[in-house]
C-alpha cells in the first residue's frame, strides 16, 4: 500500500483524474485503500503542506488552487455566484467586491477558507435559476446573469428592510428579463422595486 500511495503517485493520479477538489472518499476509490488509510494519507499530506483543507472533507493541492468561483460553487452545493459579487463581475455596480457571494437552496452559510470569504444566502427552489455556465481554462463555474443577480440582491435587501440598490449601470439590465425573474419570488414589493428602479430605461 505504501508504495502505491507515496506522494508522487498520490499527486499524479489525482491530477490525472483532474480532481482539483477531492475528499478522502476519492482517495479510497482511486487507490483501493481503507477509510482509515485514506484519512491518514490526507492528514499526512496536509501536515506536510502538500495539500490544503478547504472545509471538512474537502481538499485541494497547494500548488494548483482552483479558481475562486469554481470553489464557490463546490464548497456548498447547490449554489451559484450572485448578489454583489456577480454584479461587480458584470460591471453593473462600480464597486470591487472581494467577498464571494452566492445563493443556495440550502441554509444560509458562510465559510472562510484559503484566505477568502464565501457567503451563501438561502433562496426558494422556484427562484433558483437565472445563472449561466462560464469557462475559465478547463474549469466551468455557475454565475447569475446580470438581471438575476440584480433581482436576487434586491430581494434580500427587501427581506432585510434595506433600501434598493442605488448606484448601478441601468444599461446592463434588461427590464423585461428582470421582471420575469422577480415574479418567481411571488413578492409584490420586489416586483414594484424592479419596476421603479428600472423605469427610466
Amino acid at each position: 500500500m505504501a508504495k502505491i500511495v507515496n506522494w508522487y503517485n498520490f499527486e499524479r493520479k489525482l491530477k490525472d483524474k483532474k480532481l482539483l477538489l477531492f475528499s478522502p472518499l476519492d482517495v479510497r476509490r482511486l487507490f483501493g485503500v481503507s477509510k482509515v488509510a485514506a484519512t491518514f494519507l490526507v492528514y499526512r499530506y496536509t501536515q506536510r503542506g502538500f495539500i490544503k483543507r478547504v472545509k471538512n472533507g474537502l481538499y485541494v493541492f497547494s500548488d494548483s488552487l482552483p479558481p475562486d468561483l469554481y470553489l464557490a460553487n463546490k464548497i456548498y452545493e447547490p449554489s451559484y455566484v450572485s448578489l454583489e459579487f456577480a454584479l461587480s463581475y458584470h460591471r453593473v455596480i462600480p464597486e470591487t467586491v472581494y467577498e464571494i457571494t452566492s445563493v443556495t437552496t440550502k441554509a444560509t452559510r458562510r465559510f472562510s477558507t484559503l484566505g477568502k470569504s464565501f457567503t451563501y444566502r438561502s433562496m426558494k427552489k422556484a427562484a433558483f435559476t437565472g445563472y449561466v455556465s462560464k469557462r475559465q481554462g478547463d474549469i466551468n463555474y455557475l454565475i447569475a446573469d446580470p438581471e438575476k443577480a440584480f433581482v436576487d440582491l434586491n430581494y434580500f435587501r427587501i427581506i432585510n428592510r434595506q433600501k434598493p440598490i442605488g448606484r448601478f449601470d441601468k444599461e446592463k439590465i434588461n427590464l423585461l428579463k428582470a421582471l420575469r425573474y422577480a415574479k418567481l419570488f411571488k413578492n409584490n414589493k420586489l416586483i414594484g422595486v424592479i419596476k421603479t428602479t428600472l423605469k427610466n430605461i
